[in-house]
């Protein structure tokens, strides 16, 4: 488990990021893009992928983990990276579990799908303001992974 200080550089806009020693990434073993659960001061923790963008190795720094550590660009951390072979799970709203409960075809679909499709799906429902908005987009995510949509 590599830990190492860095600065936290500015990535454009409001975007920061942890630049992730080449070295470091070699020792996984694993190429480029390693799944890791990254720890800043000892303290805070979070999952994300190793990205490689202009010829560095980059971990986001969202802006959750900004206010969480109150650090920012500029600000020197400690970072530590551990492989993340944890499975991905996304939290099904409780109204679609219930739907894709009761349709079996549906729910094979769902399991099939990728996390990043499942999210989006999950995060349509839950992004609904009113029940009634909840509903049709409970049934259009049914509709899409029957194929009717």
């Amino acid at each position: 488990m590599p830990t190492f200080r860095t600065i936290l550089e500015p990535t454009g806009g409001r975007n920061v990021a942890v630049v992730v020693p080449a070295d470091v990434v070699a020792g996984f073993g694993r190429g480029a893009r390693v799944p890791v659960v990254v720890t800043i001061d000892g303290a805070h923790t979070y999952r994300t992928t190793i990205a490689s963008m202009g010829g560095r190795y980059l971990v986001s720094f969202d802006a959750a983990t900004r206010a969480a550590t109150g650090r920012g660009a500029g600000d020197e951390v400690e970072v530590t990276l551990d492989v993340d072979d944890a499975p991905k799970v996304v939290e099904v709203p409780a109204d679609l579990a219930v739907a894709l409960a009761s349709d079996r075809a549906a729910a094979d679909a769902w399991a099939a799908l990728s996390v990043s499709r499942q999210r989006a799906h999950a995060l349509s429902v839950d992004g609904a303001k009113t029940d009634e908005t909840r509903a049709r987009r409970v049934a259009k995510v049914l509709a899409a992974l029957r194929g009717e949509g």
